[in-house]
């Protein structure tokens, strides 16, 4: 009921409010909201979610975590930080901007779709965007950009992530036989310890050298004295902008391809994308945005690509985007909260970046 609570909210106070439905084969229909005030351009979008992760344990939380409480000037709750309070502060300052004149128009992307599969959120919501020519000129997405402190860091681009899942087939046999048979568990190992050892790059200016990791290794066989028929593993690769999902995916390939050949092999591979590395050149509306949070944090946020993906990959197709919002330090752990004082600080930073865009 988020999305019609949002659009109700968002209605009383001038917007013309969209909930989008999407369904995709073997996935869940998800509620995706799109809200607009004014007509004319420059239209400034706020971007955020209200889906959040299982809450784990419920006895380890001090305050049920769907019904959240202030303790001690903390909000507890599942989407505390990551980002329900984040939505609220940006509607907290529209909500006191919007009695002013301004030329322009303020939109809302909220989706229902960001900590799952992200097939029927964001990436639906800019497709439909694209087919009414609805044009975005600036788009602020409010993730939880800060680890520890608010006002310590900006999100102007992210890296690239994609997953490996790969399957090395041999030849199942008696342990004590192993010339009838061949096992596909040590050519395994020597490919995943070559692209372990791959040093990709060093890093960019503006990214970090991109990193792969080895998240599963697994063989089906239920008995001890059986060369197993096949062993597989997958890996993610975080990457920078000197690389393409293309590219990584024809690097890997060719170990694959080489490895196996030579141990008589043969390997299946299938990856999944869940983005593209990007970088948002800053610019004016940047620069300023950085002004104001370290006007009203007295810190200067560091321009920054670090961190998982985000829905920005989508939205950055269609505007230039930034990332900010709150600590997200616990985000995704028993008992996530946010600092009211916080939320107090956010609430202004939005409302001083409405004045400064629109004057």
């Amino acid at each position: 009921g988020i999305m019609k609570f949002l659009a109700k909210k968002l209605t009383a106070i001038g917007f013309k409010c969209k909930i989008l439905e999407f369904k995709e084969k073997n996935s869940k229909p998800v509620k995706n909201l799109y809200a607009r005030l004014g007509k004319s351009r420059p239209n400034f979008c706020y971007a955020g979610h209200t889906d959040v992760v299982p809450p784990g344990n419920l006895n380890d939380w001090t305050v049920n975590p769907f019904r959240p409480a202030v303790k001690g000037n903390y909000l507890i709750g599942r989407g505390a930080n990551d980002m329900k309070a984040s939505v609220a502060c940006f509607i907290s300052a529209v909500s006191k901007f919007k009695s002013k004149k301004f030329k322009g128009s303020i939109s809302l992307l909220i989706t229902g779709d960001e900590e799952g599969i992200a097939i029927n959120g964001t990436k639906r919501v800019v497709e439909y965007l694209k087919n009414k020519k609805e044009k975005i000129d600036f788009c602020l997405v409010g993730e939880p950009t800060n680890q520890n402190k608010l006002g310590e860091m900006m999100k102007i681009g992210r890296r690239g992530s994609i997953t490996g899942y790969l399957t090395v087939r041999g030849v199942q046999g008696h342990v004590a036989y192993p010339h009838d048979a061949n096992n596909p568990a040590p050519v395994m190992v020597k490919i995943l310890n070559q692209i372990e050892n791959i040093k990709l790059d060093k890093g960019t200016k503006n990214f970090q050298p991109s990193n792969l990791e080895i998240v599963k290794m697994n063989i089906e066989n239920t008995a001890d004295n059986v060369i197993p028929a096949e062993a597989t593993a997958t890996f993610n690769i975080r990457f920078n902008n000197k690389h393409s999902s293309s590219s990584l995916k024809k690097k890997l390939n060719n170990i694959f391809r080489k490895v196996c050949k030579k141990s008589r092999c043969s390997f299946k591979i299938s990856y999944m994308v869940s983005g593209e590395a990007f970088l948002t050149t800053p610019n004016k509306t940047t620069y300023m945005i950085q002004k104001i949070i370290k006007k009203i944090t007295k810190v200067k946020p560091k321009l920054s690509t670090a961190g998982g993906t985000s829905d920005a990959r989508f939205i950055r197709k269609i505007s230039s985007c930034v990332e900010f919002g709150l600590v997200g330090k616990t985000a995704h752990k028993v008992n996530e909260m946010v600092s009211v004082s916080d939320m107090k600080k956010l609430k202004k930073i939005y409302l001083n970046i409405l004045e400064n865009y629109f004057k």
